[in-house]
């Protein structure tokens, strides 16, 4: 699981990438609006932790330009701000959870933990033009055609599905798909994506994977 944590205080946002490493999570971290928003789109995060107090635009915009992009990662929002109006702001903005500072760790966690979970009973496939990719059984089905994928095929093929046609760079893939340790190049990354496109043809979808030099892949539907 990765989390995008958007925090534009530095000592918060390494506290809060430091405890949720603790706990198992790989995070990614943005520092104001416009760059937090970049990052989110890709599509490729399990969930975004997102501060309502923010440079260059705050989090409810954020939120709002989201959910206007048809990204439905689920959203924490956090902010200092608790008043009645502003938690309605943030949930109509499109969060998930709204969480007032100060707030304990464990609290944070527990409210982590219970979107994740709402988040893996409602979703099961993820679904790209005449494709979709079913997540409980690693398979990739075209009509009644289905074939099994390797983890790390499958690990991709989330990461390219759930982003929904937007480009994800070399860079995220490698350490959604490989982690933040792994030696793994981007040449790794070019290998799989061929196994994937061998698979996608193989059950007859039109999904193509396309490549943009130097910076990623996202998914084209040929249909």
């Amino acid at each position: 699981m990765t989390i995008l944590v958007i925090e534009d205080e530095r000592l918060l946002s390494d506290s809060l990438r430091e405890l949720l490493a603790q706990h198992g999570f790989a995070t990614e971290a943005a520092y104001d609006g416009p760059s937090g928003l970049e990052y989110a789109l890709t599509g490729v995060y399990d969930l975004i932790v997102l501060d309502v107090m923010l440079p260059g635009f705050d989090g409810f915009e954020l939120a709002r330009r989201l959910r206007a992009r048809r990204v439905g990662t689920p959203i924490l929002m956090l902010t200092a701000r608790s008043g009645l109006d502003d938690r309605v702001e943030g949930l109509d903005a499109g969060a998930d959870y709204y969480l007032a500072k100060p707030f304990e760790a464990r609290e944070l966690l527990a409210c982590v933990n219970a979107i994740l979970r709402r988040q893996g009973a409602q979703v099961d496939e993820l679904r790209f033009g005449d494709a979709a990719l079913d997540l409980a059984s690693a398979e990739l089905v075209c009509a009644d055609k289905r074939v099994r994928l390797s983890a790390r095929e499958f690990e991709l093929a989330r990461c390219l599905f759930s982003a929904g046609g937007r480009l994800v760079s070399k860079e995220t893939l490698l350490v959604k798909v490989w982690g933040w340790e792994s030696k793994a190049v981007e040449n790794n990354v070019e290998v799989y994506a061929g196994f994937l496109r061998r698979k996608l043809a193989a059950i007859g979808s039109l999904v193509k994977i396309k490549a943009q030099r130097s910076l990623g892949y996202h998914l084209e539907d040929g249909t």
